[in-house]
């Protein structure tokens, strides 16, 4: 699968970013966190599932997302 994760973060200038772990760039700018996270859960899906890390605007992670067919670390217990 290879690494299909994303983050959103805040752009210093403003607005928020989609990017992939371990690249300088942002793949896609957004005004608004709920379109940046919208937009990254798009890519994760069209690559094939994986994560997508939702960060607070001080940076630190607020949420996690797995997006199918990704392998959940924490998923649901099945009730009985």
């Amino acid at each position: 699968m290879g690494n299909n994760n994303r983050h959103v973060v805040p752009n210093p200038k403003g607005g928020w970013d989609v990017k992939k772990p371990g690249s300088g760039r942002a793949s896609h700018h957004t005004n608004t966190q709920k379109e940046a996270v919208d937009r990254a859960r798009e890519i994760v899906k069209n690559k094939g599932g994986g994560e997508v890390r939702i960060h607070r605007p001080d940076g630190t992670i607020r949420d996690s997302d797995t997006i199918p067919p990704g392998n959940d670390p924490n998923p649901p217990r099945d009730k009985k």
